[in-house]
């Protein structure tokens, strides 16, 4: 079933100052709504789009076990598959994964010991994220620790990780449907 698609116009700001964890808890009205693309971006059929709540996301990433690893797109799939819509946008999505990863280093900083593993998410390709915290010679140390091997791709500033598709969890798969998903439902 599709959701209906909201065409309201948002304004919101956060707070001046404000934490990561306050950017990981903060409401805004855009935060799960689903809305129509404009005809110029409708793309193989795409009329939809999600913009998820970030807390969505971490209930994702949490989910991904130690030594497993997710695509951006899988999150992207799963999390715009149980909304209804056509995709979820990756504008967003990688803005909200920056403030899950940041959310958890500072709770790591506060002295947390169950954190959020955002080192876990890598492209589609199998290369680090560059934006989370530290960078990719931060998730690398941690994937290292998990058993991946990490190697340089041919672009100077690229680390992938080798052989990752052995190493991908399925999200939000109905029928055999992940915790993930159905936590998200």
């Amino acid at each position: 079933m599709k959701a209906k698609p909201d065409r309201k116009p948002v304004k919101w700001r956060l707070k001046a100052g404000a934490t990561w964890h306050d950017k990981l808890h903060g409401e805004h009205p855009s935060h799960g709504r689903v809305v129509e693309l404009p005809p110029a971006q409708q793309k193989a059929g795409a009329k939809t789009l999600l913009i998820r709540r970030p807390l969505d996301i971490n209930a994702l990433v949490r989910q991904v076990p130690k030594g497993r690893l997710v695509t951006v797109t899988q999150i992207r799939e799963a999390l715009a598959k149980r909304a209804g819509a056509d995709n979820a946008c990756p504008l967003t999505t990688g803005i909200f994964l920056r403030i899950v990863a940041e959310a958890a280093e500072e709770q790591r900083r506060e002295g947390r010991k169950r954190l959020t593993p955002w080192w876990r998410v890598i492209d589609g390709s199998g290369a680090l994220r560059e934006r989370f915290p530290e960078g990719v010679k931060a998730q690398a140390v941690h994937l290292r620790a998990e058993g991946h091997a990490i190697s340089r791709g041919r672009r100077k500033q690229t680390h992938l990780v080798e052989d990752f598709q052995d190493s991908l969890v399925r999200i939000g798969v109905d029928h055999g449907r992940s915790e993930v998903a159905r936590r998200l439902g």
